[in-house]
């Protein structure tokens, strides 16, 4: 298995993106491709080595920064780390890709050149997020901003894959985001989706209200792209506030630090929990291609997770197990529809 990786892109690249590849590699029987401008990272490397046996420098000679227009980057930084490490994956000379740069170069680079899987219709980005029982997935993560609701019952099969073969859950539980728990409940995306999702070939278990998301009640939870994502930063910023809320308060008196000393192991499990580090990076999902889409603030632990992220789906063959389900769908679709009639599970 080789693993291309975005060397130049994120906050803190090319140093924390080296160091987190280099103790990935010192872990797994793998190959890193660190993509990006060799005199660079041989700087980077050389700060951080010996460099591991298993990991190699693939050159590119450009970068797209993180603020850049991802459609103008696409046209004039065609040799950039972010599109080599892609077309890596497209010319089968890697098994996955891994970034942390700007993610809008990225999903558009896996879309044009990875293509959907046949008979997928939007390709979304599956969050996995903690839970109180065992971490969870959010899709879509922001892919798609407007959806329709067959757009929506894909996210809910592709991710419920996702959730078996990568994460090992067998009949994952898959639910929708609504405002209410009843059936009725919802806008009319919602409903549409509801309907769809029940006669899906997955678990599904209706209605999950925004209070339920990190219960363990529910191992896959679909929402459209906008709403998902607004749904992700409102956890990170109510995490960070918290943890930030915790610590003033222990600074203001004594024996709430000997107190915290007393409970650090408990606090050390919490800061864990809610870092995003720990879950590394994010799967898009339904593209002909592993893309693990990394956290733009990733530092190496953030790599090292995301990498395993990547690891687990190519393991797990993800890709070759979406493809699959999509086709029995539409193939029992086919077999079943009325004459006259469209399917509307399936096509758009």
């Amino acid at each position: 298995m080789l693993i291309a990786v975005d060397a130049m892109g994120g906050d803190y690249a090319p140093d924390e993106i080296v160091k987190g590849a280099f103790a990935f590699a010192t872990r797994k029987n793998v190959q890193i491709a660190l993509v990006g401008k060799p005199e660079v990272l041989d700087e980077v490397a050389g700060r951080y080595g010996p460099m591991p046996h298993n990991v190699t420098i693939k050159p590119a000679s450009q970068v797209i920064t993180m603020g850049e227009s991802p459609t103008a980057a696409l046209h004039s930084k065609r040799d950039s780390s972010l599109a080599v490490a892609v077309q890596m994956v497209r010319d089968k000379q890697a098994a996955a890709v891994m970034s942390a740069g700007n993610s809008g170069a990225f999903l558009a680079l896996a879309h044009l050149c990875l293509r959907p899987v046949q008979g997928v219709l939007r390709p979304a980005i599956g969050v996995v997020l903690p839970g109180s029982q065992q971490p969870w997935i959010l899709i879509d993560g922001g892919a798609n901003v407007e959806c329709k609701p067959i757009h929506l019952a894909q996210f809910g099969v592709i991710a419920s894959i996702y959730c078996e073969y990568a994460l090992g859950r067998k009949q994952p539980k898959v639910g929708i985001l609504s405002i209410g728990e009843e059936q009725g409940k919802g806008s009319e995306l919602v409903l549409a989706t509801h309907e769809l999702l029940a006669e899906a070939p997955v678990n599904f278990i209706g209605n999950v209200e925004g209070d339920e998301l990190f219960s363990g009640q529910v191992d896959v939870v679909v929402a459209d792209g906008f709403t998902g994502n607004v749904a992700l930063k409102v956890a990170e910023g109510m995490a960070h506030f918290v943890l930030g809320e915790v610590r003033q308060q222990i600074a203001r008196s004594l024996v709430a630090k000997l107190g915290a000393l007393l409970m650090r192991g408990a606090f050390k499990h919490l800061r864990e929990f809610f870092d995003y580090s720990t879950y590394g990076g994010a799967l898009l999902l339904g593209v002909n291609g592993i893309c693990v889409v990394g956290h733009g603030r990733s530092d190496a632990r953030a790599v090292t997770n995301a990498l395993q992220v990547a690891y687990r789906a190519v393991q797990g063959r993800v890709v070759e197990h979406i493809s699959t389900a999509v086709a029995q769908l539409q193939d029992t679709a086919t077999v079943h529809q009325p004459a006259g009639t469209t399917n509307n599970c399936m096509k758009r």
